[in-house]
């Protein structure tokens, strides 16, 4: 049973326990193992954003039916969970590697509500996702570390997650992983009519376009 512990709407984060049965993780990342494998994409799929010291293998969620279907399919208890009328906007799926690091930053406007879930360690060993002790201002700056201001470091098993407020909260691995790799999809939202509800579905899809399903000489 999933398990919410902290107080979300107060501290701007709360680790959730149980969110995925470790079986469910692992038959993901066998999926995406397979695929990549069998399409020969893992170079391609190697991408170095300023957040990292090194490239690592990145997937973005409307690339890759799978990690779009968990995102939308967690929506209805991520929005029980918090009591929030929540939008899908995206999910991304990273493999870390021995001794990476994330930097300090704030995500943009699409991860108003944010999840960063643990799918596997290849060593077993706990990477803690830090996070800032006060909220801040949305902000483009990186940085190495959180300076003065106080942080928050929450470790995960496979299954685990943490909800935290993206835009608002400044967050980053800073300590170095230790196992060979690590995988880890992340999720966000937006809330329904809230400041950011423009950037449901990351726009690409139209919330108020109607769908018709009639094909010419049917």
């Amino acid at each position: 049973m999933m398990q919410l512990q902290g107080d979300y709407a107060r501290d701007g984060y709360a680790l959730v326990r149980r969110l995925c049965a470790p079986e469910t993780c692992n038959a993901l990342l066998q999926q995406l193992q397979a695929d990549m494998l069998s399409q020969g994409a893992v170079r391609r799929l190697m991408r170095h954003p300023n957040l990292l010291q090194r490239e690592a293998v990145e997937i973005y969620g409307f690339h890759y039916p799978p990690l779009l279907s968990f995102l939308w399919g967690l929506t209805p208890s991520i929005a029980t969970a918090l009591g929030m009328d929540l939008l899908p906007s995206y999910s991304y799926f990273r493999i870390y590697r021995e001794g990476d690091v994330c930097r300090v930053h704030s995500d943009r406007y699409a991860c108003e509500v944010s999840l960063s879930l643990t799918l596997d360690y290849s060593d077993g060993v706990p990477w803690p996702l830090e996070l800032a002790g006060v909220a801040s201002e949305p902000s483009a700056l990186v940085e190495e570390g959180f300076g003065d201001q106080p942080y928050q470091a929450i470790a995960m098993e496979p299954g685990d997650g943490v909800l935290y407020q993206g835009v608002n909260r400044r967050h980053g691995r800073i300590t170095p992983n230790p196992n060979a790799w690590s995988a880890h999809l992340f999720c966000h939202w937006v809330r329904r009519g809230g400041v950011y509800a423009d950037h449901a579905f990351d726009g690409q899809a139209s919330m108020t376009r109607p769908v018709n399903f009639q094909l010419e000489g049917a």
